[in-house]
């Protein structure tokens, strides 16, 4: 059986990321500051890292009342500066987690924003959540993010440099299966999707790590998931921790407890093409039967 070329190396060599759980609180400058150390600490602890993964809302409180109030303009704004800076002082690529985006000339919208920065500095991708966290789980939680945040209207795929092309999405655009399917198949052939995510206690022990999974084995691809730290002295939203990467094969190979931590991990390039060589779906799907929303024209797609 022969696998189109196209599908053979969607990852150039291996790639080796360290995801950083951290909380955040209500101080910006001391958030952005504990984001500095960690990163360093990282760097120091593992200097062949090439990619740093942060949180979601990493430099401010979860809340629909704060929102607007930490919002900045990308890419003016100091959490955009500060990780530009540390990204070309280190040499790495840094997936910022995401931060509050205030948007002048669209009528000053505020979005839930992820902003990638390569290893010279310069922003190489920016995605807006695009799926909205608004849930009401009976005995559990509530929480609406429309009360204050617009959503984003593309899919985001971008180059990793040398390495080759990522998928990126927000938290709850883990459900929505497409943004994944998407990026893996043609023309992207995307080797991994990575998800910043504030998963609570309520819904991550329900499906954070069967989500991580099913986006991983539908896709075969790596998917990889950062979270915050759980704050329990801190009160308010309680994140799930657990950051964690997951392989083509659904295993996964590196996780976070509830606390401050960073886990390191090794994207293996070679797992890829083996697992799409023994089972082949992405060239057996029956497009004669539910068609190709991909290739169909529909599809939006943003790399910046």
């Amino acid at each position: 059986m022969t696998v189109p070329p196209v599908l053979k190396a969607p990852l150039s060599k291996s790639l080796k990321i360290a995801l950083i759980q951290l909380k955040a609180g209500a101080d910006k400058t001391a958030n952005l500051s504990k984001v500095t150390k960690f990163i360093e600490e990282a760097i120091t602890k593992s200097p062949q890292v090439d990619l740093v993964m942060l949180p979601e809302c990493f430099n401010s409180p979860y809340a629909v009342t704060e929102f607007r109030n930490y919002a900045e303009v990308i890419p003016q704004g100091e959490t955009t500066q500060l990780l530009s800076s540390l990204a070309k002082k280190h040499g790495i690529f840094i997936i910022g987690g995401s931060i509050p985006e205030i948007a002048p000339e669209e009528e000053n919208k505020i979005f839930n924003t992820s902003i990638t920065f390569s290893p010279s500095g310069d922003v190489i991708a920016k995605h807006r959540k695009a799926h909205l966290f608004d849930i009401d789980i009976k005995g559990g939680i509530t929480f609406q993010e429309s009360l204050t945040l617009s959503g984003g209207d593309k899919a985001t795929v971008f180059k990793l440099g040398e390495f080759g092309n990522v998928g990126l999405g927000i938290c709850y655009d883990i459900r929505f299966p497409e943004l994944a399917s998407i990026a893996s198949r043609s023309p992207h052939n995307s080797f991994a999707m990575f998800y910043p995510g504030a998963f609570n206690t309520t819904t991550g022990p329900l499906h954070w790590h069967l989500l991580a999974r099913a986006r991983a084995v539908d896709n075969e691809m790596y998917t990889v998931l950062c979270s915050p730290a759980r704050d329990v002295e801190g009160g308010g939203y309680q994140a799930y921790g657990h950051s964690l990467v997951v392989d083509p094969y659904g295993k996964v190979i590196a996780e976070a407890g509830e606390g401050e931590e960073i886990v390191y991990a090794e994207l293996d390039k070679d797992l890829i093409p083996n697992i799409r060589e023994g089972i082949p779906v992405h060239y057996q799907r029956r497009f004669d039967i539910y068609g190709d929303f991909v290739n169909d024209g529909s599809v939006k797609v943003s790399d910046k």
